[in-house]
C-alpha cells in the first residue's frame, strides 16, 4: 500500500489546489498540513531549507523534497503510471506540457497585479493604470486558451483530459472569481462545463462557481 503523500500548504492556495486535485485524479492518500499567510510560516530559515523559495506547495518525497506544482504535479502522474494524464509519446506529452510551461510563464504573470489589487487588496499593487493593463493581457491570454480549446473542441492539449486542464483549470477559476470585465468565451465556458463533471474539480477547483 502507497503511503499517503505529505504535502505542505495551505488549502486556499491555487498552487497547492493543482496538486490536490491531482492527487484525487491519480487516487493517490495524502496528509494536507497548513503552511503559508496565516498558518505556519514559510519566510524563515528552516522552511528556506525545504524550499528556497519559500512558498508553497511542497511535497515529501523520498529522500527529501519537491516543489514547484507543475513539477509536482507532473511527478505524481508519472509515478502513478497515469499517461493519460501526461503521455510517455515524447510529442504527445510535450503538447501537455507546453501548455503548463505556457500557465507558468506567460499566464500566471500576467494576472498578478490585477489580483494582487482587486482580491488581496494590497497597497503595493495601486496603480490603476497598472490593473488596467494587468486585466487587458489577461483577458488577452485568456482569449488564447480559448481560441485552442475551440480548435480540439475539448481539452486544452486534444480530445482528452491531461494535466494542462489541471493546471489551467485553476488559472480560469481565478479568472472568474476576480471582480473585474471579462470577455465572453464559449469555447473555455464549454470547458469549464466539461471539467465541472470530474469531482476533483468539484472538491478543488471549481470553488463555489457554478
Amino acid at each position: 500500500m502507497t503511503e499517503a503523500l505529505r504535502i505542505l500548504g495551505k488549502a486556499s492556495s491555487i498552487n497547492v489546489r493543482k496538486v490536490l486535485w491531482t492527487c484525487r485524479e491519480v487516487g493517490r492518500d495524502f496528509v494536507r498540513e497548513d503552511w503559508g499567510s496565516g498558518f505556519q510560516p514559510v519566510d524563515n530559515d528552516e522552511f528556506r531549507r525545504i524550499n528556497p523559495n519559500a512558498q508553497v506547495p511542497v511535497i515529501v518525497v523520498p529522500g527529501g523534497y519537491l516543489w514547484e506544482s507543475n513539477s509536482i504535479c507532473r511527478y505524481l502522474a508519472a509515478d502513478a503510471g497515469r499517461v493519460d494524464l501526461l503521455p510517455a509519446d515524447p510529442l504527445a506529452r510535450a503538447k501537455v506540457e507546453m501548455w503548463m510551461d505556457w500557465q507558468a510563464t506567460e499566464l500566471n504573470p500576467a494576472w498578478r497585479y490585477a489580483f494582487m489589487s482587486l482580491v488581496r487588496k494590497s497597497e503595493r499593487f495601486g496603480d490603476p493604470a497598472q490593473v488596467a493593463a494587468s486585466i487587458t493581457q489577461w483577458n488577452h491570454l485568456t482569449a488564447i486558451l480559448d481560441a485552442q480549446l475551440a480548435r480540439t473542441g475539448a481539452y486544452v492539449a486534444g480530445a482528452d483530459f491531461t494535466l494542462a486542464d489541471i493546471v489551467l483549470g485553476l488559472s480560469v477559476n481565478r479568472w472568474k472569481m476576480t471582480p473585474m470585465e471579462r470577455p465572453h468565451l464559449p469555447a473555455l465556458e464549454g470547458w469549464w462545463d466539461r471539467l465541472l463533471d470530474r469531482p476533483g474539480f468539484q472538491e478543488f477547483g471549481a470553488n463555489g462557481i457554478p
